[in-house]
Formats: C-alpha cells, structure tokens, sequence
C-alpha cells in the first residue's frame, strides 16, 4: 500500500463506515452501547496488529514505505470488511 491512491481509498472507505455506522447508531439507539464497545475493541485489534507487523517488517529490516503498509494493512483490511458488511444488501 504505498501507492498514494491506496491512502485515498483507505481514507473514503473509512469515512464512509463512520458515515454508516453512526446512522445505524442514531436509528438505533437502544444498542447503542455494545455495539461502541464493539467497535472500539475492534479498533484496537487492527492497532495492535498493524504495531506487531510495522515491528516485524522494521526487524526484517523492510523500507520504510513497506515497515508503514504493513502497520496499516490490518486496518485498511478490516475497513474494508466494515463497508461490504455495511452496504451489503439485505
């Protein structure tokens, strides 16, 4: 990921499963409360793993650009994950 439209499609699709999300939350606001402790544990499962893997990538002595896709391929994956299952239709 170290094309710089690649940090767009990160950045839109992000934006997208906040916009999503935080529709869901005001709809529905009786499950409010599991459904953010959800996503913030979530949130800290891709930072960990991105940190473990940024770690691995910069011991193995990787580039600079690869040791960052690496921090944020975690991320970028589960984001990705959120917008299908946001806008998949039921």
């Amino acid at each position: 990921m170290t094309h710089p439209a690649a940090f767009a499609l990160l950045a839109w699709q992000a934006g997208w499963v906040f916009a999503l999300r935080s529709a869901q939350l005001w709809a529905e606001p009786a499950g409010a409360a599991l459904a953010l402790t959800e996503m913030a544990a979530e949130k800290q499962r891709a930072f960990a793993a991105g940190a473990m893997a940024a770690g691995w990538a910069a011991i193995n002595g990787r580039r600079p650009d690869l040791v960052m896709a690496a921090a944020l391929r975690p991320a970028r994956r589960r984001v990705a994950a959120n917008l299908r299952q946001l806008t998949r239709t039921r």
